[in-house]
């Protein structure tokens, strides 16, 4: 069967169109604005507290006196790693070295750099501002903290709607187009076939509730991730003494001169951006909803956790990658070059033999599938906030696993610039609230430093923040019990 046709042409050019007012004009100098803000104004948290936020990660979720109890920090994580560890970090990387040369590996770097302080910043506000939700549990992101930080219900409604469709529709149409991509390579198999057979593993799940969601991931990513990094590593073990001469290319593809005058540099600051805030999600507004859902005693610990899930999505999962696909010889480069999962396929080919295809077909099925799981969560979290109604959740959850089927027969070009267009769209939205609210997340950290330097495990009271908490619902004195305070 024939689906190229599915995306009708005036949907393609009001892509491109929008990609070329934001990208080309305005985001990327948002983006490098907003890390450096973040960083310098909390003198550099993310390497500051570096060592804290592995601390934070092996607690347990908080139980609240009431008995209800949020996830842990750890199944936080797993859930925004499902959906930041996927096509962005096997394909996306593939294809920002294709469009954009070696030297957009190092943009992706600088993206995550100062991305991980941005990452602090929102997914603290999310922990402030959560609310608790019909099954015991908590919610929050950044239409919460628009609505009661900002009193601006109306951008909050705007920032739900986005990411309702970014995620539920868009990426997830996405992540089913690199899985589709995978297997017609590996297995010469037609793109629909596999469409239809992940819209169906994904439909089992999605309608078995978000609690399903949080355990099948929660044991998804650690097993994908280390299978994957534990092949690559391997590889890179053997091949050692081409690591160096690697990394060179990159740094050297970033600033090159040769590059600067033929416009490379260019070419790889906006694929390196491009695909930097697709792997890592910092400052789009999407991560801060997983870490809402977290019971812990103080919000600083779910900024950490988001923080130090930006490091091992860019500094190590997309690094491996890279350094294995600028080892293939017979790379190419240019928009008529092969692009996206097929490249990384041939990359792994050339390294372990004929099975390398179908590797990587495997690997990108668990990482995409769990990135689908992820991304439900955050569409789902949002359309609660728009409305809480039963139909209306029913009726997103059938289109999710509509989309899943139209992404998987769309062509690879509108499926990554319809992806581009649409986290733009969130991300703009979303700092704008994070740089107006920067000075709760300055005294919420102030708070959290003077509980560890006595020694305390820190808790959260809203009376000791001189910003005006009063929507706060979550968080007040005696909000939590503990027998024991000491770290």
């Amino acid at each position: 069967m024939d689906f190229e046709g599915i995306i009708p042409e005036w949907f393609k050019t009001f892509v491109e169109v929008g990609n070329s007012l934001l990208w080309g004009d305005f985001l990327i100098g948002l983006l490098i604005v907003a890390g450096l803000y973040f960083s310098i104004s909390s003198k550099f948290v993310q390497f500051r507290w570096f060592k804290e936020m592995f601390h934070v990660l092996t607690e347990k979720g908080e139980a609240l006196p009431d008995g209800r109890k949020g996830i842990s920090p750890f199944q936080a994580f797993t859930i925004s790693a499902a959906s930041r560890v996927g096509t962005g970090n096997i394909a996306g990387v593939a294809t920002a070295i294709v469009l954009g040369g070696p030297g957009a590996i190092f943009w992706m770097w600088i993206v995550a750099f100062f991305g991980a302080a941005t990452a602090f910043f929102e997914s603290t506000l999310a922990q402030v501002y959560k609310v608790k939700d019909a099954e015991g549990g908590f919610r929050g992101g950044p239409a919460y903290y628009m609505e009661k930080g900002l009193n601006q219900k109306w951008l909050g409604l705007l920032f739900a709607v986005l990411i309702t469709i970014t995620f539920g529709f868009v990426f997830n149409g996405l992540q089913a187009n690199t899985i589709a991509h995978a297997y017609e390579q590996a297995f010469n198999v037609d793109r629909w076939i596999i469409g239809l057979i992940v819209a169906a593993l994904a439909g089992l799940v999605i309608f078995g509730g978000a609690k399903w969601i949080a355990n099948v991931t929660g044991y998804i990513v650690p097993v994908m991730a280390i299978i994957y990094l534990g092949v690559v590593f391997v590889i890179l073990i053997i091949n050692y003494d081409q690591i160096i001469p690697m990394l060179g290319r990159i740094f050297t593809n970033a600033f090159g001169i040769r590059e600067v005058f033929g416009g490379a540099v260019g070419a790889a600051i906006l694929n390196g951006f491009q695909r930097g805030l697709f792997s890592n999600e910092a400052g789009m507004g999407s991560a801060p909803n997983a870490a809402a859902s977290s019971a812990v005693s103080h919000p600083v610990k779910q900024g950490l956790i988001q923080s130090l899930g930006v490091f091992f999505d860019t500094m190590i999962v997309c690094t491996a990658t890279a350094i294995l696909i600028l080892m293939y010889t017979d790379l190419s480069f240019g928009a008529d070059a092969v692009q996206g999962i097929e490249v990384t396929q041939m990359a792994m080919t050339e390294q372990i033999g004929s099975f390398g295809a179908t590797f990587i077909a495997i690997v990108i099925l668990l990482f995409a599938y769990s990135s689908i799981l992820g991304n439900y969560f955050y569409g789902q979290s949002n359309l609660y906030y728009i409305k809480e109604n039963r139909v209306l959740l029913f009726v997103f959850k059938i289109l999710v696993v509509v989309m899943i089927f139209v992404g998987s027969v769309m062509d690879l070009d509108t499926a990554w610039a319809t992806a581009d267009l649409f986290m733009a769209l969130m991300a703009v939205t979303n700092l704008v609230a994070v740089f107006g609210l920067s000075n709760v997340v300055w005294q919420v950290a102030a708070d959290y430093k003077k509980q560890l330097k006595r020694g305390e495990n820190p808790v959260f009271q809203t009376n000791n923040i001189r910003a005006d908490l009063t929507s706060v619902d979550e968080w007040g004195e005696n909000r939590y019990a503990y027998r024991d305070n000491e770290r």
